[in-house]
């Protein structure tokens, strides 16, 4: 076997492979889990826009009021997401130029995946025209 500067050098860096995948999949791992996180803030704010749409259109009916809009959209976001995230649902009617509309208003906390992870509140409306009188 040849002795040099080579040899040591191979000795030296046996074990920084292990070292380097190490830190690499631990930053892959960490990128991922930040991206399930982020869809699933999507995903919880898209169905409670659903949910709260839904609602208005209830509320919006002639023979409907504001309360069974809100009932049907603690209904649908119960059944969708959990009772957590039904917890505080307004319905209002409200005027946009000459268009009187319902809005449906749902907050629910941001769900969070591990210990770690953005804290707040989501907050989405829904809308409908009003019918009747």
């Amino acid at each position: 076997m040849i002795e040099g500067r080579g040899a040591d050098l191979g000795d030296r860096e046996s074990g920084s492979a292990v070292a380097g995948f190490l830190l690499v999949s631990l930053l892959v791992t960490v990128m991922f889990l930040g991206l399930v996180q982020v869809a699933v803030i999507v995903h919880v704010r898209s169905v409670l826009i659903d949910c709260a749409a839904e609602g208005a259109r209830r509320a919006s009916r002639a023979d409907r009021g504001l309360a069974d809009g809100e009932d049907r959209t603690r209904e649908l976001v119960t059944a969708s997401l959990s009772a957590t995230y039904a917890r505080d649902v307004v319905a209002s009617y409200v005027t946009d130029g000459e268009l009187d509309l319902v809005q449906v208003e749902v907050s629910a906390p941001i769900p969070v995946i591990g210990l770690w992870g953005p804290a707040g509140v989501i907050t989405v409306t829904g809308h409908a025209l009003r019918e009747g009188p």
